[in-house]
């Protein structure tokens, strides 16, 4: 893994990861040799090498991409273990490398979750099972808090760097694979406007939405950062693949949230170049722009229209409906009514499901991270969001060397607003905005500020 991503190396990783998704699709039960051989490789090379080049981040970085090719092709033992691996990883990796000194914020954010626990622990219903209610609600939370100690502050090349987003991006391109082959046309299934099953699989549209989403962001990002042409042709066509699949989920979450972070990062990345290198970026910021449009006008023609109404929050027939939120609204009002009436330490960890059975009639998770952190954590969550918020702020305001900054805290941000955190994918990808990026070619600039490391 400590050796540089070559053209070569990056084709063959691509056909390898071909190859996965037509072994699946063949053979199903096949997910389940892939996701422990997966971990147990990623163990093996993470424990060997004593993660001196950032393996265990490159390993988590693997593992949140896979997590719903895993899940939706059942090849996890656990729901949750896709997250507990990542978390594990990072763990192997600070025990290896530790953590900064300066990380004291995200110690105590991890801590703030402890009383919620005690107090779900007194108000949960005797016929909820606490410990599945805990790991679904907080397993989230604790990935997004092991990524930031791993990645605070921590220093690492921009080579490694890049590899970390190949490592990320290649399981979302076999899950791709695997979705055309087991969809290969719409007119073969029938399209909802509230989320294309036919289109996913049979599996969730919102997380397929974000990670497909993501995945388009980091092809969009390479087409700026690597100058190779033949990658960036291979890149653009594997561009106007994922990003077709992720807007006939008609799940809008993730796409949104893709095109927000691919403004933001063209932005900052446009900034910091200089003259001569901002008139080449025009010529791919028309590329890409052209590439959306096309992708857009091909989902239109594949859906017969339909996506234009879901993007405009239209029902089939082209009358406008009232909620644009498809009833997020009413859930993120419930949680906040349950602060209200419990604002000092909130109704404790996984009592939101209970807490919306009584007061709406339905069973449903939780949408929206952060009025469940209000909801279940009273002023503490408050307290713990606002450590999220500003923490990493104060970081890139001092620093501002990490192009992905602005577009990874939006895509935390935002993803957390619609799937609140169901998938590692956030969380993980929060932790990554907080890592010090290195360029080989020029000295290191602030490296006597990082002695805290």
């Amino acid at each position: 893994m400590s050796k540089a991503l070559n053209k070569k190396s990056y084709i063959r990783l691509l056909l390898i990861h071909a190859v996965i998704a037509i072994i699946i699709y063949l053979f199903r039960p096949a997910a389940t040799f892939y996701s422990l051989a997966a971990i147990g490789y990623f163990l093996f090379i993470v424990i060997q090498s004593q993660n001196r080049n950032n393996e265990a981040l490159m390993a988590a970085a693997y593992i949140a991409g896979a997590e719903v090719f895993w899940r939706m092709t059942g090849g996890l033992i656990f729901y949750e273990t896709g997250k507990y691996a990542v978390i594990l990883f990072l763990l192997i990796g600070l025990f290896f490398k530790g953590t900064s000194s300066k990380a004291v914020p995200f110690w105590t954010y991890l801590l703030i979750l402890i009383p919620g626990i005690v107090i779900g622990s007194m108000t949960i219903g005797y016929d909820t099972n606490f410990r599945k209610a805990i790991a679904f609600n907080l397993s989230g939370p604790v990935c997004l808090g092991v990524s930031a100690l791993y990645c605070y502050y921590k220093k690492i090349k921009r080579s490694d760097f890049e590899k970390v987003l190949v490592m990320l991006l290649l399981p979302l391109l076999s899950q791709m694979l695997y979705l055309y082959i087991y969809t290969p046309s719409l007119q073969e299934g029938i399209i909802s406007l509230s989320g294309n099953y036919a289109a996913t699989g049979g599996y969730g549209p919102n997380q397929i939405s974000t990670v497909f989403g993501l995945g388009a962001f980091i092809l969009v990002s390479r087409l700026f950062t690597v100058k190779d042409k033949v990658i960036n042709i291979i890149d653009l066509i594997l561009l106007g693949m994922i990003g077709y699949r992720a807007i006939v989920t008609f799940s809008r979450g993730g796409v949104f949230t893709a095109i927000i972070c691919v403004v933001l990062f063209i932005i900052f990345f446009y900034y910091k170049q200089d003259i001569k290198s901002q008139g080449k970026i025009n010529t791919k910021i028309l590329i890409v722009t052209s590439s959306f449009i096309i992708i857009w006008l091909i989902s239109s023609i594949q859906t017969f229209g339909l996506i234009g109404n879901r993007y405009t929050n239209r029902d089939a027939a082209g009358q406008l409906k009232d909620d644009i939120t498809t009833g997020r609204v009413e859930l993120i009002v419930t949680e906040l009514h349950a602060f209200y009436k419990h604002p000092v330490l909130g109704i404790g960890v996984g009592k939101g499901f209970e807490y919306r059975q009584e007061n709406l009639g339905i069973e449903i998770a939780t949408h929206n991270e952060i009025s469940r952190l209000l909801s279940e954590h009273g002023l503490l969550g408050i307290f713990a969001l606002s450590i999220l918020i500003f923490v990493p702020l104060v970081f890139w305001f001092k620093f501002k060397n990490n192009y992905y900054f602005l577009a990874f805290v939006a895509f935390w941000f935002m993803t957390i607003n619609h799937s609140a955190m169901r998938i590692a994918l956030p969380a993980f990808i929060y932790g990554l905005a907080l890592l010090y990026i290195v360029d080989e070619k020029k000295n290191p600039v602030h490296r006597k500020r990082l002695a805290g490391q």
